[in-house]
């Protein structure tokens, strides 16, 4: 009992210094400002007194990790010899690597379509029922889950175990209750990236859900009314009007998802370990650098992983300013 309220009591003050702390930094930066400098000056340093550790910080665990992977890229697995692109070469060329791209593409097509598809009609549907805030906080739950979580709570769903068995897991309970032969949904190589592609919509739909619900509100009701008027049913009006016009919103979701599939790690971590043909590229990333300690190879594969992200980000930074600049 002394032990556990020594140790809150240590956390409290590491929070109290570590909050205090930041604060008299500002503080004693702001006033150095304001005594040392004329009042000119101050307006164009002090912007960068508050912003200065932030970039330091993104400096010191963003950028320089980042040339160091690059440099370390064109290297063998020790870093004691210069091997130029035979990494990248091996990225490109590899079996497994080849199995970890298509697993990849398959969950970028699967998971943005379905996850987005789904958010916009259960967006569209809640929007026209009383218990609205009810449907949206349940669909919405899975988001409060970490990825671990999602995948401890899925492990127990996809518990296998021979027929004739008490069978722990929900699917194959069902299945053999319906009188069919379980199914090992993990270990089957035609169905295993199926069944973790199912864990991350489970996870992503009410995050695109909230979101694009947001945007379909802010359709005009006056533009719905004079289709409706004119004839129009109401999958014309969902077609021709809603959505062409939160399309920019279905865009920003789409790559925010995007971005989210291509950094994939922790369900298939969990789930399979990568094994059984169901590697991703973040996955096999980890596996080369930490499995292997071939950390030239990891990090080719991550510089890789780098480079696929960048173009998304970018037509995500390049929409946010178009949408600024048409308010």
């Amino acid at each position: 009992m002394d032990n556990n309220v020594s140790l809150v009591l240590r956390a409290l003050l590491a929070i109290a210094l570590g909050s205090g702390g930041v604060i008299a930094i500002f503080y004693g930066l702001n006033i150095l400002v304001e005594k040392a400098l004329p009042k000119g000056t101050q307006r164009r340093v002090l912007p960068w007194i508050y912003i200065g550790p932030s970039l330091l910080l993104l400096l010191l665990y963003l950028v320089l990790p980042t040339i160091r992977t690059i440099y370390l890229s064109f290297f063998n697995n020790d870093s004691s010899q210069f091997v130029g692109l035979r990494n990248y070469i091996f990225a490109f060329t590899s079996s497994d690597m080849l199995i970890a791209f298509r697993n990849n593409l398959l969950w970028l097509v699967l998971v943005t379509g379905i996850s987005v598809g789904l958010g916009l009609i259960i967006a569209v549907l809640v929007d026209r029922v009383r218990y609205e805030p009810l449907a949206k906080s349940l669909i919405f739950l899975p988001m409060a889950i970490s990825f671990v979580g999602a995948s401890v709570i899925w492990r127990f769903i996809y518990a296998y175990r021979p027929a004739g068995s008490e069978q722990i897991g929900l699917l194959n309970a069902i299945v053999t209750f319906l009188g069919f032969e379980p199914v090992g949904w993990l270990v089957e190589r035609s169905i295993n990236n199926f069944a973790l592609i199912a864990i991350m919509i489970w996870l992503q739909t009410g995050f695109c859900m909230v979101l694009l619900s947001s945007a379909v509100k802010g359709v005009p009701k006056d533009v719905i009314e004079a289709a409706r008027v004119d004839g129009a049913s109401e999958f014309q009006i969902f077609r021709r009007i809603i959505v062409p016009m939160i399309m920019p919103t279905v865009t920003v979701v789409s790559t925010t998802v995007v971005v989210l599939v291509l950094k994939v790690f922790d369900i298939v971590f969990v789930m399979t370990g990568g094994n059984l043909d169901t590697d991703v590229i973040a996955s096999r990333m980890v596996r080369e650098m930490f499995n292997f300690r071939n950390f030239g190879r990891g990090s080719a594969i991550a510089v890789i992983l780098l480079i696929a992200v960048i173009p998304v980000m970018v037509a995500n930074i390049r929409r946010f300013r178009q949408q600024e600049l048409d308010r």
